[in-house]
């Protein structure tokens, strides 16, 4: 396959803001360049998962090659990555952008710029993508295409002039962004002669054909039967299958430098598809490895433990499962007083712990009980040595403290001028610094930097609440700092619940305290003896909660006679509960676990 062939070949993602219509845009041009039948196409063809389906929005980055008959007669391969937009998979975001060229940046006609289109339109910029300007929506009355074009020009600083005006669900104007992806973006570079060298952009467990591997050939031919090895991994392997995504699996035996695909060789090991490594020949390895992606960071840890302990080796291998397809989610084993074996796992954010819960549950029918997230923070201790806090429940004695650090974010947050002060006040209750303030229109860009372990647990939601909707809103996390942090124990009969123990600035520790028992009150089922709910910072009692005894009426079969045999039969009754108390066991549901995750100030 010679050079020029190369000129044919169009790679590149579309990126936006979450529901600015990615997805069915990507539905659009598959149906126009006849990737699946009219009885084969469905919404949102390429958010495999269910989750993804009923949630509308794309959580795994996903890969198809189009053929596409463009008006000077050429034919063109196009391969497209439907990228997801929220901030928790901006990871996955970065990954599709090097295996491409260029990016479509689809903007919603009726919405404008919001915070997610500049974060991945920024990325695309660092990738040196060529960028093709796409307005969405623009058969909605309330869209504004003047409007939104200036913004683009204002806020990105991208011509507009000759954007694309699209209806991606009416397939108005798709036409035209096929051409112009076709006429405009750049071909790939690299010779299918040279030695082999590809990117590792994905890798994901199929049941049929073991582990299955995204990559993007930048020079050389790979082909079945060939022997390859992964530079980071320092693993060989023979090749089974080469093949691309249409979007169907259709095995085509090679694929060439510029082209993207995926392949497969009874890989087992989870462990040797390391996500940005470089794939390369056996015989004739290439001198260097690809420069790969910067490594993602969890920056959310919580516990998930199954509320059967049996189901503790299922789990296991459920999680195991599920790392593959998810590189960006790590566990280790760990074990709690209250709930027994579990794992501690550390996400990309608050969306992507729901969305691994709720696969766990479904995919592999397992009931979990998950503790309250908290972020890693840094304790420096008296003797001058530095430890890293996953879990509250490890924390050293305040003795041997010296200091302790926290993580800080710097936050992007867009919002229509009306909403500002209650951001703004929003910001300031979190402890939020104040860096900077512009306008685009009658809309506030506002940077801020905020404790991570803030926004951690109800920062979005609030932030979505208060705006009715409207802010977006993007982060990244930027250092850490020395913080007044102190651990809240939860103690339930004078027994610490190790699972609800959280870390939290002084000045939050009360409220938080009191807030969290009150929560519990209200969850724990009464039983037939008192049960103490309290919150205390090391010996200190903070607040308390007492959940009254369930009373059984032992004087019922008591008719008339003297009142000395009642009182007689309730001191008995006492003397039972003293005891109860003593030796009683208090069973906590799940309920309440998950209830102390979404603990709001409010």
């Amino acid at each position: 396959m010679s050079g020029k062939d190369l000129s044919h070949i169009r790679n590149f993602s579309i990126i936006a803001h979450i529901d600015h219509g990615k997805s069915t845009l990507a539905d659009r041009m598959i149906q126009m360049c006849g990737g699946l039948d009219a009885r084969e196409m469905k919404e949102q063809v390429l958010d495999n998962m269910d989750i993804e389906k009923e949630r509308g929005i794309t959580i795994k980055s996903q890969t198809v090659r189009l053929k596409y008959q463009a008006k000077d007669g050429q034919t063109y391969d196009f391969n497209l990555m439907d990228t997801p937009g929220h901030v928790d998979f901006a990871y996955e975001v970065s990954r599709s952008l090097a295996a491409c060229e260029g990016s479509l940046l689809v903007v919603d006609a009726t919405q404008g710029v919001e915070a997610q289109t500049l974060a991945n339109v920024y990325q695309a910029i660092d990738n040196n993508h060529e960028i093709i300007v796409v307005l969405n929506k623009v058969d909605l009355p309330s869209a504004d295409v003047e409007k939104v074009k200036e913004q683009i020009e204002e806020v990105i600083g991208i011509d507009t002039s000759d954007a694309v005006e699209i209806s991606a669900k009416t397939g108005f104007g798709v036409d035209l962004v096929l051409e112009a992806i076709a006429q405009r973006l750049p071909a790939p570079k690299g010779n299918s002669e040279d030695t082999l060298q590809a990117l590792l952009v994905d890798s994901w467990y199929d049941a049929y054909l073991g582990v299955v591997i995204l990559i993007r050939v930048v020079s050389g031919t790979i082909s079945k039967g060939q022997k390859v090895r992964m530079m980071i991994a320092n693993a060989e392997h023979v090749i089974d299958n080469v093949g691309v995504f249409t979007p169907k699996q259709e095995m085509t035996g090679s694929l060439h430098a510029g082209q993207v695909g995926f392949i497969t060789g009874s890989i087992k090991q989870v462990a040797d598809c390391k996500v940005g490594d470089t794939i390369t020949d056996v015989k004739l390895p290439c001198e260097k490895p690809l420069p790969g992606f910067k490594p993602n960071l969890p920056v959310v840890f919580c516990g998930l433990f199954p509320v059967d302990g049996d189901d503790f080796d299922p789990l296991k291998d459920a999680i195991a499962k599920l790392h593959l397809n998810d590189a960006s989610f790590e566990f280790e084993q760990e074990t709690s007083a209250a709930l027994g074996l579990g794992f501690r796992c550390g996400f990309l954010g608050l969306l992507h712990l729901e969305i691994i819960q709720e696969r766990l549950d479904r995919e592999f029918g397992l009931d979990l009980i998950t503790t309250a997230p908290s972020v890693v923070y840094k304790i420096h201790g008296k003797k001058g040595d530095v430890m890293e806090l996953h879990n509250p429940a490890d924390m050293p004695d305040p003795v041997k403290i010296e200091c302790m650090e926290e993580p800080w974010i710097k936050a992007n947050i867009m919002v229509p001028d009306e909403y500002l002060g209650s951001v703004l006040d929003l910001c300031s209750k979190k402890r939020g610094v104040q860096q900077n303030m512009t306008y685009v229109g009658n809309r506030a860009v506002v940077v801020y930097r905020l404790p991570l372990n803030e926004v951690v647990f109800d920062f979005y939601d609030r932030l979505k609440s208060i705006t009715s909707g409207y802010a977006s809103f993007d982060w990244e996390v930027d250092g850490y700092e020395e913080s007044d942090l102190v651990k809240v124990s939860i103690l339930v009969n004078n027994e610490p619940v190790d699972a609800l123990a959280i870390v939290v600035h002084r000045s939050q520790a009360d409220p938080r305290g009191r807030a969290l028992c009150a929560r519990l009150k209200d969850l724990i089922p009464r039983q037939l003896f008192k049960i103490a709910i309290q919150a205390a910072i090391g010996g200190k009692v903070i607040a308390r909660e007492t959940v009254s005894a369930m009373r059984k009426d032992v004087t019922a079969k008591c008719y008339g006679g003297d009142i000395s045999r009642k009182k007689k039969l309730l001191e008995k009754q006492k003397k039972g509960k003293k005891k109860m108390r003593s030796f009683g066991n208090v069973e906590i549901p799940q309920t309440a676990f998950l209830a102390a995750l979404k603990m709001g100030d409010g």
